[in-house]
């Protein structure tokens, strides 16, 4: 299998950077002095252990060069609030922008890593007021914060969790705000996990959210996904033993393929 004599470091696009941006991003490096479609998201659009992910297949099924600036665990701010790859995607034809986690982004109750938005980095005193009882330096990461916030307070929970889907909503409003019209939303989304406490991923975007955005952008590409141990498919993964538990909740090279071909049949029309 592949995991028993590959690292997950020796997939064959090796990462790269744009500009002045310290966010590493899925490579081969582009040359932006032609037109380009340009592909915005986390680790799903970096395609990670996967040699060939869903934005190579979309290029070489549309013959158009595709950017990738997926990156592993970012969230809307390791993008809105770096004006390289703001730039890269405004001198897009055309970007398509992965709905990523409410959770992974700064706000009034938490503040998360710049790039690895997903990696706790203090929580503010609103959030202390609200648990008292809790220690937030045992935390390092927001699923954990949160799961644990959900578990010693549900109701106390609520206000946490609303206040960050109205942040998601007003950071979306920013970043449509810069791209304009020429983007196309990808809803990639995931059931949830038995010992998840969060609900499917994305986590905390919901329909009537998703239902705000669709008016401002050319279409919405909604995908109901399989991870690729559900998917029978993690033997044609790319990484290391230690890394086989995350392997098993990415997207594999079968999902990422399905995913290319329905994204295609809405980005045809809107290229024609």
């Amino acid at each position: 299998m592949s995991y028993e004599s590959r690292s997950a470091n020796a997939l064959t696009s090796e990462p790269c950077r744009y500009g002045t941006s310290r966010l590493y991003v899925r490579g081969p490096k582009r040359d932006l002095n032609n037109p380009y479609l340009s592909f915005m998201g986390s680790t799903e659009v970096f395609g990670r252990f996967v040699d060939c992910c869903f934005v190579q297949t979309t290029e070489a099924l549309l013959g158009r060069a595709c950017v990738n600036l997926g990156s592993i665990n970012a969230g809307i701010d390791s993008f809105l609030f770096d004006e390289s790859l703001m730039e890269v995607m405004a001198g897009a034809d055309l970007t398509v922008v992965q709905l990523m986690d409410a959770q992974n982004l700064s706000n009034r109750f938490y503040q998360v890593h710049p790039r690895r938005n997903d990696r706790f980095v203090a929580a503010h005193p609103a959030l202390s007021a609200l648990y008292p009882e809790v220690d937030f330096t045992d935390f390092h990461f927001n699923k954990h914060l949160l799961t644990t916030l959900h578990d010693v307070g549900p109701d106390r929970f609520a206000e946490v969790q609303e206040h960050l889907q109205e942040v998601w909503l007003d950071r979306m409003d920013q970043l449509l705000s810069n791209l304009g019209e020429r983007v196309v939303l990808l809803w990639l989304r995931q059931k949830t996990m038995p010992e998840c406490a969060l609900g499917p991923t994305p986590t905390f975007v919901s329909p009537n959210m998703v239902a705000l955005l669709r008016s401002r952008t050319q279409t919405v590409v909604e995908v109901a996904t399989r991870d690729a141990e559900t998917a029978g498919d993690v033997s044609a993964m790319v990484f290391g033993p230690m890394d086989l538990p995350a392997a098993k909740r990415m997207l594999g090279p079968k999902e990422n393929d399905r995913v290319a071909k329905l994204l295609c049949d809405s980005l045809r029309p809107l290229l024609a």
